[in-house]
C-alpha cells in the first residue's frame, strides 16, 4: 500500500497510510451556505504544492455512475488545523487535476496486479 508523507498535524507521525487518508473525513461549506460531508481520497502533492482529493459521502455511496471529486489547494501547519484553499488559477487546477487523475490511474493498476 503507498504511503503519503504530511505535515497536517494529525497524530500519522508524518506519514499517511491510503486506507488511513480514505477513513478522513471533512465537511465542506458551499457558496448556498450547503455543508456536505466528503471523504478524503488522498493528499497528493503537484508542482510542489499539496492538494486534497475529496469526494461526497452520498456519492461514494453511488458507484455506478460518475462522481464529483473536489480538489482544494492543502496546507497545513504542525499545531495547526489544516486548511482547504480554492483554486483559482485555471492552468494550477490543471496541473492538480492531471497529478490526480495519475493517481487514479495507479490505484487501478495497483487493483489489477492484486487480482
Amino acid at each position: 500500500m503507498s504511503e503519503h508523507n504530511c505535515d497536517c498535524g494529525c497524530s500519522c507521525g508524518g506519514q499517511h497510510n491510503e486506507e488511513a487518508v480514505e477513513d478522513m473525513t471533512v465537511v465542506l461549506t458551499l457558496d448556498d451556505d450547503e455543508e456536505l460531508e466528503c471523504v478524503v481520497l488522498t493528499i497528493f502533492e503537484a508542482n510542489n504544492r499539496e492538494y486534497i482529493a475529496l469526494l461526497p459521502i452520498a456519492e461514494e455511496q453511488d458507484s455506478e455512475e460518475d462522481s464529483d471529486v473536489y480538489i482544494y489547494r492543502y496546507t497545513a501547519s504542525e499545531g495547526a488545523e489544516p486548511e482547504l484553499d480554492n483554486i483559482e488559477d485555471d492552468e494550477e487546477y490543471e496541473t492538480a487535476a492531471d497529478a490526480f487523475d495519475e493517481w487514479l490511474d495507479l490505484q487501478e493498476f495497483e487493483d489489477m496486479d492484486e487480482d
